[in-house]
């Protein structure tokens, strides 16, 4: 997926759609630069739920097909909180795994060690960002990437990093066990899976 200019993208949907738009830098920038046209100007309900949709995208990097390929599966089993079973579509890709568990610092560069064949599932080598993590998977750097400089440091890098209680993360033999499912909580993400999925019942 092709993104664009970063900050660009981040002014008009917020700095934590990206890590590199989450730091010092960023907000200096901002700070100095930042006009804003027309922001008093009310949005629509169709205009908020656009933009809510953009930031879900921008967050994981995925095309409009896939993110509406999951809404819509989601809203076919008509469930009573289909927001949480979209957070786990979104967030059980194997992309999303490599970066929540640690293995890599931003999620283009997760995207790239999946499509590289740096990664297997139960012993099998992927290529695919967007493949399916489930409960039980074992999800491991390849024996023949364990020397690559990108995973040199895992231990001293992550030695602060928050992992998710449903990840356990074992950066010295390079292996990541699924031991549960993620659980969404709004309070605590950049978006709103809710407005997201109200966009596509239209």
């Amino acid at each position: 997926m092709k993104v664009g200019p970063k900050y660009k993208i981040a002014r008009r949907l917020g700095a934590q759609v990206f890590e590199k738009t989450q730091g010092k830098k960023y907000a200096l920038r901002e700070g100095e630069q930042r006009v804003v046209k027309g922001s008093n100007r009310p949005k629509t309900d169709f205009a908020l739920q656009m933009l809510e949709k953009q930031r879900v995208r921008f967050t994981y990097v995925i095309t409009e097909r896939r993110l509406s390929n999951y809404a819509e599966e989601v809203l076919e089993k008509r469930l009573a909180k289909p927001e949480e079973k979209f957070f786990e579509l979104l967030e059980t890709r194997l992309d999303s795994v490599i970066l929540r568990a640690g293995f890599a610092p931003t999620r283009f560069m997760a995207k790239q060690l999946a499509s590289h064949g740096h990664f297997t599932v139960n012993g099998t080598k992927v290529t695919v960002p967007s493949l399916r993590i489930k409960k039980g998977d074992v999800v491991a750097v390849r024996e023949g990437s364990k020397n690559k400089p990108m995973f040199a440091n895992l231990v001293e890098t992550n030695k602060d990093a928050k992992i998710p209680n449903w990840l356990s993360s074992d950066f010295e033999k390079k292996v990541i066990n699924v031991s549960g499912m993620p659980t969404y909580a709004p309070t605590e993400c950049a978006f709103n899976l809710t407005t997201v999925l109200e966009y596509y019942r239209r």
